[in-house]
């Protein structure tokens, strides 16, 4: 009963900031790069956080101490990017609240000083760096593939089944929930956006999650999970740096973007991109060397990049 009054208030809330967002005209305008063409509410991504902060609370004893203070540095995070909805900060600023609060997250995880991989472990102070420029890019390329309806709430989706199943946590739970109140309003033709204020932060979230234990291999369970986001920002990101574009600058280049212009649907792609995390989700489930399914992963992932870019060449 909890979950579902999870999802109930994901839903009301979700449906009072669109009615707040049409009266007070925080919308997002169609552009160049935009892959809607109608005037569209945003920042629905707040009911999501707001009812993941409430699950966090209401099961603060469920949740270990360290994780639990780490995961408050989201907060800061929905709040620039609340104040970024709606008026439109400088990325500096951004950026800068990014990367304090991955310290801040950090910190309370007592840092990571060992990370397990196939043949051995990496060990050293120096790893903290690499943590929080991960932490960072994570909470970014989140926002970065939140670009059509359904996209981002079907990929936190996953990740909240993953975070229950594989890490027996109770805010999985909360997180699908919250993402499947959003996703009533989100779907195709969605009536309002996530905007940074979800994306951003669900990333930074979800960040925390994956470097709260590195050992035992648990590396390769997220980055099998987040596999969709971090290898198409990445890899989109490389491209355009070796055409010696401005990488700073909007752009439709993202693997995702362009399969829409290719003509797929929103909702098509979305369903697609649930499809391949329920198969890696199972193949993590049950088999018990999670660095070949890492593998296979990222070999079919490459091979559907390549089926894109014979649909929608990248320009």
């Amino acid at each position: 009963m909890l979950y579902i009054g999870f999802f109930l208030l994901s839903v009301g809330l979700t449906y009072l900031i669109r009615y707040y967002a049409q009266r007070t005209a925080i919308v997002d305008i169609p552009n160049e790069r935009s892959s809607h063409k109608t005037p569209t509410p945003r920042g629905g991504g707040l009911a999501i956080i707001l009812v993941f902060f409430v699950g966090l609370f209401l099961l603060r004893e469920q949740v270990e101490a360290r994780l639990f203070c780490a995961l408050l540095f989201g907060i800061p995070i929905a709040i620039i990017s609340l104040v970024d909805d709606i008026v439109s900060l400088s990325s500096r600023v951004r950026l800068m609240v990014h990367v304090l609060s991955a310290v801040g997250a950090l910190w309370c995880l007592g840092g990571v000083s060992k990370v397990d991989l196939i043949c051995c472990s990496i060990e050293g102070e120096w790893l903290n760096i690499i943590v929080v420029l991960a932490m960072v890019w994570i909470t970014n390329l989140y926002n970065f593939l939140d670009g059509i309806d359904g996209y981002a709430g079907i990929e936190a989706l996953t990740l909240g089944l993953g975070i229950f199943i594989f890490f027996q946590n109770p805010l999985g739970l909360v997180i699908m929930a919250a993402v499947m109140g959003f996703l009533v309003f989100n779907w195709h033709k969605a009536s309002i956006f996530m905007g940074d204020v979800g994306s951003a932060t669900l990333g930074f979230l979800f960040s925390v999650f994956m470097f709260y234990d590195t050992t035992s291999g648990n590396i390769y369970i997220w980055l099998v999970l987040l596999s969709i986001f971090w290898l198409d920002a990445t890899v989109t990101l490389i491209r355009r740096y070796i055409n010696h574009e401005n990488i700073a600058k909007p752009h439709k280049k993202h693997a995702y973007q362009r399969l829409v212009q290719s003509g797929w649907s929103h909702s098509q792609v979305a369903i697609g991109a649930l499809l391949i995390n329920g198969l890696f989700l199972l193949l993590l489930y049950y088999m018990e060397r999670k660095w070949i399914v890492f593998l296979v992963n990222m070999l079919v992932l490459l091979l559907v990049m390549k089926y894109i870019d014979k649909k929608k060449s990248f320009i």
